[in-house]
């Protein structure tokens, strides 16, 4: 980038506001990027930019991470992630003392040294990195910012003495744990913070904290860097930490690093320690409260000038000594290590034998091991992933890649197993991230993604269920000592009990709270009968009062004030379906029939209601070939093709044909129907009762349109049960097919080839339609007089007819 442009250093202490002021500058240029330590802290600014200006003005950049629109004006980047090919006039990096870190800090001090803004660049962090900052980068200007609120030292405390709103840290997660049992025993729950938590299960767990559901929050140094929350007190379990060498003494500003969590804006903090800890040193102490500490001595640097030309090039240009006073070359790296071991592998210096595969082995050297073990696991991961990459088609095998995803893809296990598969499933979330290794990356992305939420979504349920107990520790108490439960239920069917959620009640039947573990949901379970005793009552009563009104059939079965509340099965016939009540614990025997007779009636009810021409019709007190018709017509659901009951049609009297016209039978050229049938609130009951008789899934009927293309496929026998009938592939509604069929006959008759205009707007559908129906029923009509069919003497109807 640019060397031009003003240079700012903004330094300070924690609660400054520092950060505030940076995004407030970037906004203020029409472009710029800046650079977190933290994938989380990254992802929390994106989102507030995103709110203010838009998602189509700024983009997201980490290594596991990418949502880049089509013309973004900002970035927002952790700062190994920053694109610094971008031009941008503003550039801000966050937290630039990292620059002395001994693992990351290199990447720290190369945004130092070259990363700038046409306009303006800033540099954020702690006063101590003010003297080589001044040394290294000329012409730099320094604002200093104070600190919103005081932070104050008061010694040690018992860990059950603790104040709410307190964060106590550890170093290591055995003693979070420990310590977060002893708070779920004393204090009834805390949430965890590790450092190596997902974001998404660390906000989930900070979430709970700030919502007020824990008072506490146990974590690892992990806090010290990204979370903002209302915290009035930082414990410190211990003084010492392991930094991955050995383990040391805390630096003093480092314990200001994590006790500035305390205070929140001008809200003043205190800070201490627990009381087997011992004491934090009065000088230190002191130093904390005044955030006066030794300036930093020197900031890591390693070559970025790298050399492609051989393995061995590239290690040496790696080792390559710090170019001037202030800096010191950084230990070596996680990629470089796995570079060193990788060169040791013959195959891999044979693949590697000109610069574009060296390059290539670097950029697969450089995908973190999340889990930060360094083991020989990841690095013959990367061989494999090399291997992949270096031979035809330069690419991951699709098959392979899904294979290893799949199993990271499992939510069992403890507590320390999530954790590590969410340390994998993120460095495939890094690979996936180069498209230029994978085949069909957005897919490989959202993969991941999605596993590593299913993952994080399950280490938080995992916490909480093991530290944060409150809920299903009252309950059980409750169910123990057979106190009464204050139990209530909100209008959407949420049922409380004391005030916390134990699930849902929806018509007689109640779901236990998703979110909770088996072990709570059996206990809540238990809970539901006797606290929801009444409800339930006086939803039986309301039941056995309300009218059809409050019912309804619909393809999720019977419902009573819009809730389901028993399935429909098939029956004795169309007519009668079954009505099964589901298994309720909050019913007794007694009560689970009363509903089951009650909302058989209902059911029977809404039946008649939209099908009572058809059931008067079933029932009449008909004989003969009139009652097997009234029989037909019944198991057909109101219409009948004229075809299938031709011998029963001419077997009836006049005297039976009048009685079945008179109870709505429509006798048709084509279909026998009842046209009262034909409304849209009938036809819609009888596709659903069709579908329950023949355990299809619920389909709709065509509705009000006279006639539809019947070019899906459905069940055989569905156009005919909701009165319609398919002729070369339309569905016509019976009353408009005989109005049709006489249209064409007329037609016939008069020697006319071409259909009518009534023709096709009584179909409502294109010529080619219409010609298919006319031709369809030409096809199956018989030409000249219709003549009587024979009659069998030996036949009941030859009786009849000799009567």
């Amino acid at each position: 980038m640019t060397q031009s442009g003003r240079l700012i250093a903004v330094l300070g202490p924690t609660n400054t506001g520092k950060t505030h002021l940076a995004l407030e500058r970037m906004l203020g240029h029409a472009s710029g990027m800046i650079g977190f330590p933290l994938r989380l802290l990254a992802r929390e600014n994106y989102d507030r930019i995103a709110r203010l200006k838009g998602a189509d003005a700024v983009a997201l950049i980490t290594g596991e991470e990418k949502i880049i629109p089509a013309h973004p004006r900002w970035f927002v980047c952790t700062v190994e992630s920053m694109p610094l090919d971008r031009r941008v006039a503003f550039l801000a990096v966050d937290e630039i003392q990292l620059c002395a870190d001994p693992e990351r800090g290199h990447i720290f001090t190369d945004r130092l040294l070259h990363a700038r803004g046409e306009q303006e660049t800033m540099v954020l962090g702690a006063e101590t990195i003010k003297p080589l900052l001044r040394k290294l980068v000329p012409g730099i200007e320094f604002i200093s910012r104070p600190r919103f609120s005081s932070l104050t030292h008061v010694g040690p405390r018992k860990l059950t003495r603790l104040p709410p709103r307190s964060v106590l840290v550890a170093f290591s997660a055995a003693e979070v744990y420990a310590m977060a049992e002893t708070v779920r025993r004393s204090r009834g729950g805390a949430a965890v913070v590790l450092g190596a938590l997902s974001p998404r299960t660390r906000n989930a767990q900070v979430g709970m904290y700030q919502a007020g559901e824990v008072d506490y929050i146990v974590a690892t140094d992990a806090i010290g860097m990204g979370l903002n929350m209302d915290v009035d007190h930082v414990a410190f379990a211990a003084l010492r930490k392991f930094d991955g060498r050995a383990p040391r003494p805390l630096e003093p500003a480092e314990l200001a690093q994590i006790a500035g969590r305390a205070g929140r804006h001008m809200n003043d903090g205190s800070f201490g320690t627990t009381a087997d800890a011992g004491t934090i040193p009065p000088e230190v102490a002191e130093a904390v409260e005044n955030h006066r500490f030794a300036p930093l001595k020197a900031l890591s640097w390693r070559n970025a000038d790298l050399r492609f030309a051989s393995v061995g090039a590239l290690l040496a240009s790696l080792d390559k000594p710090a170019p001037q006073a202030g800096l010191i070359r950084a230990r070596e790296a996680d990629d470089q290590l796995a570079l060193a071991a990788l060169a040791e592998d013959e195959e891999i210096r044979r693949l590697a034998s000109h610069p574009d595969r060296v390059r290539l082995l670097w950029e697969v050297c450089r995908i973190p091991d999340f889990r930060k073990i360094m083991d020989e696991s990841h690095t013959r991961l990367l061989g494999r992933i090399f291997g992949h990459l270096a031979a035809p088609p330069g690419r991951l095998p699709t098959d392979w890649l899904a294979e290893n995803l799949a199993r990271i893809d499992r939510v069992d296990g403890e507590l320390d197993t999530i954790v590590q598969r969410i340390a994998n499933i993120r460095t495939w979330t890094y690979v996936a991230h180069r498209a230029d290794w994978v085949a069909d990356p957005g897919h490989w992305q959202e993969t991941a993604r999605a596993i590593e939420d299913r993952l994080s979504d399950a280490l938080h349920d995992r916490l909480t269920n093991r530290f944060v107990d409150k809920r299903t520790a009252m309950l059980a108490r409750r169910l123990r000592d057979g106190s009464d439960m204050a139990a209530s239920l909100a209008g959407d069917g949420d049922v409380m009990v004391e005030g916390h959620r134990i699930g849902r009640l929806s018509g007689f039947i109640f779901q236990p709270d998703r979110a909770e573990s088996s072990g709570a949901a059996k206990t809540m379970q238990a809970t539901a009968p006797r606290a929801l005793k009444a409800e339930i009552q006086r939803r039986l009563d309301q039941v056995l009062d309300d009218g059809a009104e409050a019912f309804a059939l619909t393809a999720d079965g019977l419902l009573w004030r819009g809730e389901p509340v028993a399935r429909l099965a098939a029956g004795a016939d169309l007519l009668r379906p079954q009505v099964d009540v589901p298994d309720s614990e909050l019913l007794d025997t007694p009560a689970r029939q009363g509903l089951r007779r009650r909302l058989h009636e209902a059911a029977a009810a809404l039946i008649a209601r939209d099908l009572g021409p058809l059931l008067t019709l079933r029932d009449a007190p008909l004989t003969g070939a009139a009652r097997g018709l009234a029989h037909q017509l019944a198991q057909g659901l109101g219409s009948l093709p004229l075809a299938e009951a031709a011998a029963q049609v001419n077997a009836l009297t006049p005297t039976d044909r009048a009685a079945l016209t008179r109870l709505g039978v429509r006798f048709g050229t084509e279909s026998l129907f009842l046209p009262a049938l034909l409304k849209p609130s009938a036809q819609v009951l009888r596709a659903l009762l069709w579908s329950v008789a023949h355990g299809a899934a619920p389909m709709a009927p065509p509705g009000a349109r006279p006639a539809v293309p019947a070019d899906a496929p459905r069940p055989v026998g569905f156009y005919e049960a909701v009165g319609y009938r398919v002729v070369r592939g339309v569905a016509v509604r019976l009353d408009i097919l005989e109005r049709f069929a006489a249209e064409a006959r007329a037609r016939a008759r008069a020697g006319e080839a071409e259909p009518s205009p009534l023709m096709g707007s009584l179909l409502g559908l294109g010529p080619d339609r219409v010609k298919a129906v006319r031709d369809g029923l030409a096809r199956r009509a018989k030409p000249g007089r219709r003549r009587e069919r024979p009659v069998d003497p030996d036949s009941p109807f030859a009786v009849l007819k000799g009567l």
